[in-house]
């Protein structure tokens, strides 16, 4: 099932980046501006973000849309595909709230030996 050429492959590959789960999930409740998904996603520096966005978008999970305002403005929101994404997005969030003291438990006794 995961072999090189295979789609779910490509597309584990897509949302297995470090930030990729982040940024989908801030913007599940609407349209965001850059400043706010630096503030949202907490601990992401504006240049990954940048980065993590473009990906997103070459994959077709996230829009980009920039209004002829002055100042400029963007707002990135989900598109059809990305919204796909929400369910499986609650589900991870929701395992990682129930088990994640017991990951980081694991990890640490781990790491001490």
């Amino acid at each position: 099932m995961f072999l090189a050429d295979c789609p779910a492959r490509t597309a584990i590959e897509v949302i297995a980046h470090k930030w990729s789960v982040v940024v989908l999930f801030a913007l599940s409740e609407g349209p965001k501006r850059h400043g706010e998904l630096v503030t949202l996603t907490g601990g992401i520096s504006r240049k990954v973000l940048t980065e993590t966005l473009r990906k997103l978008q070459a994959n077709g999970l996230v829009t980009r849309e920039a209004f002829a305002e002055a100042p400029p403005r963007v707002e990135y929101a989900l598109t059809p595909l990305g919204e796909t994404l929400q369910e499986p997005i609650r589900m991870l969030t929701l395992w990682a709230r129930e088990n994640g003291e017991a990951l980081v438990d694991h990890q640490e006794s781990y790491s001490r030996t």
